[in-house]
């Protein structure tokens, strides 16, 4: 059956046909009846009711099935990893619902496709994928902005995939090229905010597109780096060993609270399990006084060219 959907897109390693307008993707070249997920509005009042059962319950999720409400917003359904279905309340503005359809939406649709979603910025450095992952506000997108500074791409911004080839090996899909970055990270890089759209009204950080240096291509993963704020005054940085890293990638596993009841914990064990010989994994505690960003990466790249790896932008 032909899904008749206004706009056609490509981000996450799939074609997406949504009735809703999303500037920040790329448009998809092709026109096929076939698509990987179709973004459609609907009434979801009715469903919503007969799940959510506790007052003041903002998600709903089970095998195969997410449903979730953001007040003032609208309710969002995510199912089979293939079909994103939005019940938009009146006045609701386009500006939100987007930024549930490519965050929370694309974390449920990959996990659902069995589909690694890491919470970070991922860069492109010689042929290889770097993850830096961290909890919101650790100052994941302002390393990353650091690093475009120094020539390198970004593959995807607050959404990592990573998914495995034939041969076993962790693989980063590209995303879309857009990072999002507070007025403080732009001021120190001397940019303007009034050039770019902010991300939500009256908030302080930004949508940065870019995409001239924007990776389009599948990349093996080799690091991952986690930043944690710190209130010393200097950085740390240490090497993360053992099980310390099945924690870390649960721990900054998008959305990692569907895990358990989507009934994926096994998957996200195996999965972990296939990642945490190949690649290395490092801690990076930065103190919140003062604008590291140019320190840590000087960090990030030293310790790529102990490990072999050549780094120049």
């Amino acid at each position: 059956m032909t899904i008749s959907l206004k706009h056609l897109y490509k981000a996450f390693g799939f074609i997406i046909k949504s009735e809703y307008a999303l500037p920040e993707l790329s448009r998809a070249k092709i026109d096929s009846d076939t698509c990987g997920i179709s973004i459609e509005v609907g009434h979801l009042e009715d469903k919503w009711k007969s799940r959510s059962q506790q007052p003041n319950k903002y998600f709903y999720v089970e095998k195969n099935l997410c449903m979730f409400y953001v007040p003032n917003t609208a309710i969002f359904l995510i199912q089979h990893g293939s079909k994103i279905i939005v019940s938009p309340f009146e006045d609701a503005a386009e500006d939100h619902i987007r930024l549930y359809l490519l965050g929370t939406c694309m974390g449920a649709i990959l996990m659902q496709r069995r589909i690694l979603p890491l919470h970070g910025s991922a860069i492109s450095i010689n042929g290889k994928a770097y993850a830096i992952v961290g909890d919101s506000g650790a100052g994941k997108s302002t390393t990353a902005s650091a690093l475009l500074k120094q020539g390198y791409q970004l593959i995807s911004d607050d959404v990592i995939p990573v998914s495995f080839n034939e041969k076993n090996i962790p693989m980063v899909t590209p995303a879309y090229p857009q990072q999002k970055l507070w007025q403080e990270s732009i001021d120190e890089f001397g940019m303007e905010s009034s050039n770019f759209r902010p991300i939500i009204d009256r908030e302080t950080k930004f949508a940065i597109p870019v995409d001239s240096q924007f990776c389009n291509k599948l990349l093996p993963l080799a690091g991952v780096f986690e930043l944690m704020k710190t209130e010393d005054e200097s950085l740390q940085f240490s090497s993360v060993t053992g099980l310390e890293r099945f924690h870390l990638l649960f721990q900054h596993t998008y959305r990692n609270f569907f895990i358990p009841r989507a009934g994926l914990m096994d998957w996200h064990f195996q999965t972990s399990a296939k990642m945490v010989n190949k690649m290395s994994f490092y801690r990076i505690q930065r103190p919140t006084s003062h604008f590291t960003a140019n320190e840590i990466t000087d960090f990030i790249l030293t310790s790529m060219e102990r490990k072999g790896e050549v780094v120049n932008g």
